[in-house]
């Protein structure tokens, strides 16, 4: 049943609300909420040393393995003849898992296991809108995603010497890459939040997800020497093509020449990974439930 309620003075219409739903919030409130939960999100995350280690340290501890162990091989040469070391190889390659880690991985698990202690149903009974509750979690990603990726360079560039670019250009593709690979794999993660039918199933539904798509898009093994059908499967996915943009950045242009179709084709990151983006905004919007529907 819905109860009318008599229109205020200066309003146009009369607003019907359901019994025990939250007053609907001016925009510019929904948003300051939104922005207050960010460091209670950031906080709360690097308190849980488990998801510190798997999402965030990581791809760091891969980089320097990797960087150590091939530390004296050479991984081909740059235009000036130089050789490309094991850090800036493998560089581009971190930073995409550093990005599925902390937004797809990372928030599909918590958002599961918030679901499943009683978080979100304690927070449906809040005024707190849904939209500020994503804000805090896409800043939360932002903020983890941008100190992990700070992190790998310095670990690449003073660390082990890997050469990093000096043209502008080189870092506003960076730029762009990095904040639609945050966006896009945010936004997945809240979708697939709604796989896990508890917060103790979640880890075993959403890590084997992440892992095989790490291994078929480039992230451990060198993308170009995959099996061509497997490259054209990991294609349909987008870290594959955040793979690839992160590539153009840090990988000279001897290396373009080995990817699919002989280029970088940053137009095909921009357009396979938005497609994803909207597709999991779609998803999202249909799917996603303070309380399951099965609960």
């Amino acid at each position: 049943m819905s109860t009318a309620h008599t229109a205020r003075p200066g309003t146009s219409a009369v607003r019907q609300t359901l019994p025990g739903t939250p007053p609907a919030l001016p925009a510019g409130r929904t948003v300051r909420l939104g922005a207050s939960r960010i460091a209670y999100e950031v906080k709360t995350y690097f308190r849980q040393g488990d998801s510190v280690f798997f999402t965030f340290l990581f791809p760091v501890v891969f980089l320097l393995i990797f960087s150590v162990a091939f530390g004296d091989q050479s991984f081909g040469k740059d235009a000036d003849g130089n050789d490309v070391t094991a850090a800036q190889f493998y560089l581009p390659a971190m930073l995409s898992a550093g990005l599925l880690l902390s937004g797809m991985q990372n928030l599909a698990i918590d958002i599961a296991t918030e679901r499943s202690d009683g978080t979100l149903k304690r927070f449906g009974g809040t005024p707190l809108p849904v939209l500020s509750y994503f804000i805090g979690k896409f800043g939360q990603v932002f903020v983890t995603g941008l100190a992990q990726a700070i992190l790998l360079l310095l670990v690449a560039g003073v660390a082990f010497g890997a050469k990093l670019p000096t043209e502008a250009s080189a870092w506003g593709t960076f730029a762009w890459v990095f904040v639609l690979g945050v966006s896009t794999f945010a936004v997945l993660g809240i979708a697939l939040s709604a796989l896990p039918r508890s917060g103790k199933s979640a880890t075993a539904v959403i890590i084997p997800i992440a892992l095989i798509l790490q291994f078929i898009s480039g992230v451990y093994l060198n993308f170009s020497q995959l099996p061509e059908w497997l490259q054209n499967f990991a294609s349909i996915f987008p870290l594959k093509w955040m793979a690839q943009g992160m590539r153009s950045v840090f990988l000279p242009s001897t290396y373009e020449g080995l990817e699919p179709g002989g280029a970088w084709n940053l137009g095909g990151v921009a357009l396979v990974t938005g497609i994803w983006l909207v597709a999991g905004l779609i998803v999202c919007r249909f799917t996603f439930r303070w309380i399951r529907k099965d609960s």
